[in-house]
């Protein structure tokens, strides 16, 4: 079987990066990359994530993916945004500008949207519920703007968001970050949306 080459770009803040992880291997980055190479593929992969990043600091890292020939970047953004109350329509229109240079570059894109902060153990369980309303909503914007750029949503399930609300073990020490065995959940739920969007851009190709 004839294998593929794909450049691979993950994009965004630190769960992108692999902030929390034990290792290297454990990062989100490459987990995808493993599964990508098992589906097929010769995987070169480029992190260009920054721990702390909101998504208007996205524009400098689409720049800086310009001369890399990016086939797919996994954009993971939203949770600093949250944090730091930037409001939710600023912060789709910082997504959907870097989507769109993306775009224009060539580059299919997979978007995580942000993750549901009410489940992280210093957010003080009296706001969670205000947490949560706000995290669906810059959710939902995200993947309207996703999808209005071509973008493929992955959303992460409930039952994985709830998995971190209850399993202390997910956190990494920060008790912010994933551990090892949070980013195990994330990947597990995102490679059939990276896998997907790989085999439409192989077959696209093909055509």
């Amino acid at each position: 079987m004839t294998r593929t080459s794909l450049r691979l770009a993950l994009i965004g803040d630190s769960l992108a990066y692999g902030s929390g992880a034990a290792g290297p291997r454990d990062a989100l980055g490459p987990r995808l990359a493993a599964a990508l190479t098992d589906a097929g593929y010769d995987v070169e992969l480029s992190v260009l994530a920054v721990p702390g990043a909101v998504s208007r600091d996205l524009a400098a890292q689409v720049r800086r993916a310009a001369p890399l020939g990016v086939d797919l970047a996994v954009v993971v953004v939203g949770a600093n945004d949250l944090a730091r109350l930037v409001p939710p329509a600023q912060s789709a229109a910082a997504l959907s500008s870097a989507l769109a240079d993306l775009r224009a570059a060539g580059t299919d894109v997979v978007v995580v949207p942000a993750p549901d902060m009410s489940t992280v153990p210093w957010v003080p369980p009296a706001l969670r519920p205000l947490v949560q309303v706000a995290s669906a909503t810059l959710q939902r914007q995200q993947a309207a703007v996703a999808r209005a750029n071509g973008a493929m949503v992955a959303a992460v399930p409930e039952a994985v968001a709830a998995a971190f609300g209850t399993d202390p073990a997910l956190f990494s020490a920060d008790r912010f970050h994933p551990s090892s065995a949070g980013y195990a959940h994330i990947a597990q739920a995102l490679v059939p949306h990276v896998v997907a969007a790989a085999h439409a851009r192989r077959d696209g190709a093909a055509a």
